[in-house]
């Protein structure tokens, strides 16, 4: 059962000047001024005190505010409003028995000051001296009848001190002053269950219904007592009367479910499941509690995924509301490593919701797993209409395309991402996308492109090692700055001393300087850790062989280079005729050829 939770807060009021000039009201009627206990003299210099006090207290010098509100005190004592200022202080220094009895004579200084009273209170709740604050809230009700703090605050303290006759007299007075509603009939109703007084209980109950006939959900609310209290006719009878009113009422079918499924009638409980999950006119929120339920249920109990999957599938057959069905669907599916089953869901998600970025992120996460570029392709092509700035797209479609050899669809689509980057963008992302870019440029013979993507990359991440090596190795092919392709290319074989691929680059790179003995060091290390396996390395370990004097060994590896398939399966572009047409030349003279 929930109980209502009325917190009152320590409210604190900046009060106006003294306290003098109260007007009292005489038997007539007329009002009649109070004298002002201080002379002129005495008022002026209060006020210009108190005035300075509250200016220090703004600046935050609370040491000459506390010294100010004293000499308030000196001249006036009993000022209402020096009293409680300096409380605030006394409670602020943790001197709490100094601050109780300044606010204590603030209190009995301005019995109509409702703030002070409330500070009061709210102090001896704080210090769990319930009898104090009760006492404090009590004088308040009665000296404020129409306010609804000091009442709200009755009804949590004596909750809290088990107190339930006092608890529903508040309440009660609470409802005369606020209006009948849920929340106070249901704990008036939660009160009178447990002071054993079940009559009054589920008159309070039936009270809240009749107080609003038309209003279906407090005749759920009903039926839901009776079933708790064990009344399973007059529960099934409210139900039944609910849904003769208002046919396809979802809280009221719900609660008939759960009435089946208490019964141990597991058939009606099923048809009338299906009577909720299949009708149209029901909410999606309504299904997507009743499917979570069932889950729960499953889980604590068979963990049995079919029955859920089958009932999630009769939904989806269904025109849908929204996506969110389909979610928990592909959701629960994928928790259960149904992978293959969720495919169609995502789709329909998509169909559904076509911004649903976590169901095509999860789509495109099985293409690419599967290196499925045509399905990459299907998936990410349309989020640059429906996720455009969703830069993981871009990257991926590009990417594809680059794969598939259309690299004029590749720069369109990675140049388009690029102006998605912003100062919130994740610069490894972007470094990463730059250095794609530069692949892309170099493979279309866009060489000054391209080095100016690597250089971008390398900026948004230094230490991006794919960009790193790439920019070596075409700079070694290029035979220029290579001073600078050997210091990148030595970073990337520090950060992955195993590399075949960064072992080879920096071996060529080596050869290209004429140092063959260093490079034979490096190029060995790369055939060890699979470049054996490479054409390009496997030939570069020839060329590197035959300047160092092993011409026997070098066609050897040429011949094995030759034998291997020029296409690499990096997805990186194949050789050229060119390249493949030197190494026959190679092979058939026996020597070595740069071009």
């Amino acid at each position: 059962m929930r109980k209502i939770l009325y917190i009152a807060g320590l409210v604190s009021l900046l009060v106006a000047c003294g306290t003098a000039r109260k007007q009292s009201v005489s038997a007539d009627l007329t009002p009649v001024e109070e004298k002002d206990p201080l002379t002129y003299e005495q008022r002026r210099k209060f006020d210009y005190y108190f005035l300075e006090a509250v200016r220090m207290k703004q600046k935050g010098e609370y040491d000459a505010a506390f010294e100010l509100y004293s000499h308030c005190l000196d001249i006036y004592p009993e000022s209402a409003a020096a009293l409680y200022e300096i409380s605030q202080f006394y409670m602020a220094l943790g001197q709490e028995q100094k601050g109780e009895e300044a606010l204590k004579r603030a209190v009995r200084a301005d019995e109509e000051n409702f703030w002070y009273k409330q500070s009061l209170a709210a102090y001896y709740q704080s210090k769990r001296d319930i009898p104090k604050a009760v006492s404090v809230y009590e004088d308040m009700a009665r000296q404020f009848p129409s306010r609804l703090e000091p009442l709200i605050s009755l009804v949590d303290l004596y909750g809290r001190t088990k107190s339930y006759a006092e608890e529903i007299k508040a309440l009660d007075r609470l409802e005369e002053l606020d209006g009948k509603s849920e929340q106070i009939s249901m704990e008036k109703f939660r009160c009178y269950t447990l002071m054993n007084n079940q009559e009054q209980a589920f008159k309070e109950i039936e009270s809240l219904s009749k107080e609003y006939p038309y209003d279906m959900r407090y005749q759920t609310i009903l039926g839901d007592v009776y079933m708790d209290s064990g009344k399973m006719q007059e529960a099934y009878d409210t139900y039944t009367h609910i849904l003769q009113e208002v046919p396809g009422y979802a809280p009221a079918l719900l609660a008939l479910a759960s009435y089946y499924k208490k019964q141990g009638n597991d058939s009606l409980y099923h048809t009338q499941i299906d009577t909720i999950l299949l009708n149209d006119n029901v909410e999606s929120d309504t299904k997507m509690e009743l499917m979570r339920q069932m889950i729960v249920q499953s889980e604590r109990t068979t963990r049995d995924s079919t029955e859920i999957i089958g009932l999630f599938k009769r939904i989806l057959k269904r025109p849908q509301q929204n996506a969110d069905l389909a979610m928990l669907c592909a959701q629960y599916m994928i928790t259960k490593r149904m992978e293959k089953e969720s495919k169609p869901v995502l789709d329909q998600i998509l169909s559904l919701d076509p911004e649903n970025k976590p169901a095509r992120l999860q789509l495109l996460s099985y293409a690419i797993r599967d290196n499925d570029l045509d399905e990459v392709i299907r998936v990410a092509l349309p989020a640059l209409e429906y996720n455009p700035d969703a830069m993981e797209f871009y990257y991926y479609l590009g990417l594809a395309y680059y794969q598939k050899k259309d690299t004029d669809k590749a720069l369109d689509v990675f140049r388009k991402g690029l102006k998605q980057v912003d100062e919130k963008s994740d610069k490894h992302f972007v470094s990463d996308f730059y250095a794609i870019l530069g692949d892309i440029y170099h493979a279309k013979e866009m060489k000054a492109e391209a080095y100016a993507a690597y250089d971008s990359s390398l900026v948004y991440n230094p230490d991006n090692i794919g960009a790193l090596n790439n920019y070596a190795y075409y700079l070694s092919v290029e035979r220029k700055e290579l001073d600078k392709a050997e210091e990148m290319s030595y970073r990337t074989v520090k950060a992955e001393p195993d590399n075949a691929t960064y072992l080879d680059t920096y071996a060529w790179i080596l050869f290209e300087k004429a140092r063959y003995t260093e490079a034979r060091i490096y190029i060995e290390q790369a055939m060890k850790n699979g470049g054996d396996t490479s054409q390009v390395i496997v030939e570069h370990c020839g060329d590197i062989y035959y300047m160092s004097g092993e011409k026997e060994k070098a066609l050897e590896y040429w011949k094995k280079a030759a034998s291997l398939d020029s296409s690499p399966d990096d997805g990186s572009a194949p050789r050229t005729e060119a390249e493949l047409r030197r190494l026959k030349r190679k092979i058939a003279l026996k020597k070595y050829i740069a071009e």
